[in-house]
Parts: structure tokens; sequence; C-alpha cells
């Protein structure tokens, strides 16, 4: 594993950076798992959230249960694995079987398409990891019903294709025992973003064949580096983020290219941006995100001669690395990485919606074509106020998308017969909603992001509330046609949905943020309606 710095300046400062926590003893203190680094306030949480620095050898116990696991499954054919989990108990698992090539069903979301895509699936082969690193949550525990439901309505026991992974002592242990389903409990003392090669990231994983002993041999390798003053990658990575982002370089690029490791960005990105986004500060990653030459931008390369900074080593390595050098980040910038003071805001909001008889949506202030705009605009038309939103993103600041539909659906798109692999790509991406980002950073020197809904509430959602108060967003909902029932809940996935959507904005506006939500009455014709709306802007 190996950090170089290819950015004299970015040298310069992490040098700098280094150098005084070497005089603290960092390097040693939290390889230690010493919780008092963060100060005293902090050293509560702490204590509670160091214990990822031991699992690549931890984990290594795990590993004979999760082969007969695997080998149970298979003899039974089921090959279909599906993972409900959401915030930061399913995205190392996304990556490590996107990396191995290793079919895996991710269901972080409440979206009624994208669940009965996963239905459809063929629930004779499917077995379901309900994983929940802070308990039972909502979402969780809807997506469990609604599976539960569907293994009885084909005449099949859940007891014998559930499995779970929950914290000891979470609220998801005593349903599933009572259940008779199979219980894993993760490794205790393990934060959520910090649970890469735990139980929730492993789990899943070998159940889709993905080699997890060879992901802690990876990391059990660049252990020993990290309690070292030179030669720590860790802490070279970390000084260079918190120097950079003390000298205004805090939004995090990241060119992955030419690495092995398909979709890490995606996993840093909650990582860092959940962990940092604290107290009004924090380091802001730009997942695709194209460098503009702006004074703000930190480009970080994987296996690749280019950026500011690269990175190069094998995905278990980089789950440690990167997850203790956010913590070195963190400690630079003085904010506490193992807390989320401000998640469970749009989560209360939630579930205030929830109670009411019907959701209070208001009354569009616009409407164009297939799209109603909810907000404060002044603006005639959708372009209008794409524009309208790009030209308030203050100095220092940056746009949000953020998508409360089926991440899939593009795959729906209709593709002409014959077509290529290029030209069925350009069909995906003019029906998708995730265009909208590179579209509207065409327009604008400041970066922009884009999350599915709810997926980034619990991870890069804590930066959107917690950390710099200098974001603008974007909201886009969509009109339910085909909506999924939560067994013994008041409420079907579709209102969830919304009432997360309508509670994350709510978060939002209170804190006074540029912020508008546009709904699509029909989301095929409203995706490419907003999709030519940002080439107009």
């Amino acid at each position: 594993m190996e950090v170089t710095y290819r950015d004299q300046e970015v040298a310069d400062s992490a040098a700098s950076v280094a150098e005084r926590l070497v005089a603290e003893g960092v390097p040693a203190r939290l390889a230690g798992g010493d919780p008092t680094l963060w100060g005293e306030d902090a050293a509560p949480v702490a204590a509670a959230r160091l214990g990822w620095l031991a699992l690549p050898r931890a984990s290594r116990g795990l590993l004979p249960e999760l082969a007969a696991l695997a080998r149970r499954a298979r003899a039974d054919g089921l090959t279909n694995v599906v993972l409900a989990g959401l915030g930061g108990s399913s995205p190392a698992a996304e990556v490590i079987c996107a990396s191995a090539d290793a079919p895996l069903t991710v269901l972080d979301t409440t979206d009624p398409g994208q669940v009965r895509r996963a239905l459809a699936e063929g629930l004779d082969s499917t077995i379901l990891v309900v994983a929940g690193t802070s308990g039972a949550s909502v979402e969780t525990e809807a997506l469990l019903r609604v599976y539960e439901r569907a293994f009885l309505d084909a005449g099949i026991d859940p007891a014998t294709r559930v499995t779970v992974v929950a914290d000891p002592g979470s609220p998801l242990e005593r349903p599933a025992a009572e259940s008779g389903y199979h219980l894993i409990p993760a490794a205790p003392g393990v934060g959520g973003r910090y649970s890469a090669l735990s139980a929730f990231g492993l789990v899943p994983s070998a159940l889709a064949g993905a080699d997890a002993g060879r992901l802690l041999d990876e990391a059990a390798e660049v252990l020993p580096l990290l309690s070292k003053d030179t030669g720590n990658p860790g802490l070279d990575l970390g000084a260079a983020l918190g120097g950079a982002a003390l000298a205004g370089r805090d939004k995090l690029l990241m060119d992955d290219r030419l690495s092995a490791a398909t979709g890490l960005p995606d996993w840093i990105e909650q990582l860092v941006a959940g962990s940092t986004g604290k107290r009004g500060r924090g380091i802001l990653p730009v997942v695709g995100g194209e460098p503009r030459g702006t004074g703000d931008e930190l480009l970080v390369a994987f296996d690749a001669d280019d950026g500011d900074v690269r990175v190069d080593g094998p995905l278990g390595a980089q789950f440690l690395v990167w997850q203790y050098a956010t913590a070195v980040a963190g400690l630079v910038l003085g904010v506490d990485p193992f807390d989320e003071p401000n998640i469970a805001e749009s989560t209360a909001a939630t579930g205030r919606l929830l109670t009411l008889p019907a959701l209070p949506v208001g009354e569009p202030v616009l409407v164009d074509g297939p799209v109603e705009v909810y907000g404060h605009t002044r603006a005639k038309d959708l372009p209008g106020v794409l524009t309208e939103l790009l030209r308030s993103v203050p100095d220092g600041g940056y746009v949000a998308v953020t998508a409360y539909l089926d991440r899939l659906a593009a795959f729906d798109a209709p593709v002409a017969e014959g077509a290529d692999f290029e030209q069925m790509t350009d069909a995906w991406m003019a029906a998708d909603a995730a265009t909208l980002r590179p579209l509207l950073a065409l327009r604008t020197d400041r970066p922009v992001t884009f999350g599915w809904g709810p997926r980034f509430a619990r991870s890069t959602g804590q930066y959107h509330r917690g950390g710099p108060q200098n974001g603008v967003f974007l909201q886009v909902t969509g009109a339910v046609a085909d909506d999924v029932a939560v067994p013994g809940r008041p409420y079907t996935l579709g209102t969830l949905q919304l009432a997360q959507a309508l509670g994350d904005l709510d978060a939002l506006e209170h804190r006074g943020r540029p912020a508008v939500r546009v709904h699509l009455t029909d989301r095929a014709a409203g995706v490419a309606h907003l999709l030519a709306a940002a080439q107009e802007a």
C-alpha cells in the first residue's frame, strides 16, 4: 500500500501536518485505539467506535462460518443474494462484490419500483441478508416485512432464507431470534461507516462468492504500518486530506478509471463526508467530478499517474487505510470522526410525517410538462429554475442533487435493435437521473454531487446538515405508479419514500439553504424533461 504526493503544495502541507502528529504520538496512539485523541468530549463515542482497527485479525474468526453459510446456500440453489441495509451497512459489500464480479442485489432504497425489481429476480433462489449497523431502522424493517410477506406468499419459510447481521444488543437481535433467522452478531465497537471488514461487509460478499479471506489478508498486511511514524500510508493520506482541507482544498475529487476496485469512490464518499462534515467543517467528496482548476480541489487518483495524490493498493488495504486516514483528517480538522450528530434530524422528521393522515406536499409553484416545482423560485420555466439554483451557489460552495427514485430504472430505456455497447450506454444515460450531475457540472465551476435517496441520508447527509453551510440543493421525487404495501404498517413504500424526501428537505430548509424539489408526475418522461432542461440552463 503506497501513498504518493504529486503536488508540491500538498506535499509541503502534508509534511507539516504529519510532523506535528508524530510529535504528539498520534500514529501509535491511533493504532493502539486511544479514544482521547479527539478530546475529552469525543472520548466516550470514540472508545465505542475504534473496534475497526482490530478487524483484519478479529474477523478471521468469521471465515469458517461464512464458508459453511455459502456452501449451504449453494447446495440449496440460493444464488440470488439480496442485501437490505442502509447507511454504512451496504456500500462496502457493493464495492467488494462489484470488484470481484460477484452478483449482489443491494436494496438501500425504499423505492417501490426498485424493490419490485428485486422481488422479481426469483424468490425460489433468493437469500436475504438484513443488515443494520444501528438497529432496526424504519427502512430496513420495511424491507424485511416486504420480503417476509413475499416468501410466505410463495410458500417459503422465511427462516430458511433470511440471515440477519446486527450489532450485539441491537433491536434487530430479538426479532431475528424469535423468527428463527440465522443471526450473525457483528463485532462490537465498530460504527457503520467503518464496518467494511466486519460481518456487515463480509457476510453478503461471501454469500455472493467474493473472497473474504483475501480482503482480510490484504488489510492485515498493511496493519503493522499504521503504528509507524514513517512509511505509514494511513498517516500520509490523512495528513494530505486534513492539511489540504485546512488550506481551503476541501473538495475531494477521485479518479478511479484505472483502479481494479470498482466503485471505491462511492464507499469513500460516505466514509469521508459522514465522518468529517460537522461543526461547520468537513471534506466534500465529489464522485465522478472533473477537475475545474478551482483553488478548493484535491484530486486523488488510484493506480494512475494523475492527480495531486496517488493511492495504490489492494481493496482490503484500501478499506483500512482510508478509515485510518479519515480518522486522522478528523483530528486535523478538529471534529469527532465517529459521531453523527445530525443524522437523526431527517429520520425524526420522517417519523413525524408518517403519523399524519396525509403528507404535506404543498402546492407546486411551477408546472413545466411532467415536472412540478416546489420551493422558492422566480423562474418561469424549468431551465430557469436550474439556472437560478446554479447562480445561488456561494463562493466555495457546491450543488447537491438528491434523487428519491429507482436507481436502476434507466436500464428499462428502449435500445435500438443491434445497438452496440456504446449506443446502449448512451440510451441508458439519457434516461438516468444521475446524468443531471455532469450536465449541471458543465454549467458551473462549483462541484456538483449526486446521491440516491435515502441511501445518501446516513452518510453524505451528515455533511449536508453538519458541514459548511454553503450547499444548494436540488431534490428529485417521482410519482409512484405501482406501490408496495408494508405489511403490519399503515404506510406503503411510496409513502415512506416521499416522507423521507420531505424530512430531508425540511432539515435543509431549517438551515436556510437554497433548496428546490422537482416532482416527476411521470417518471420516465420527467427524467427526460429534466435532463433537457439542464442542457438549456
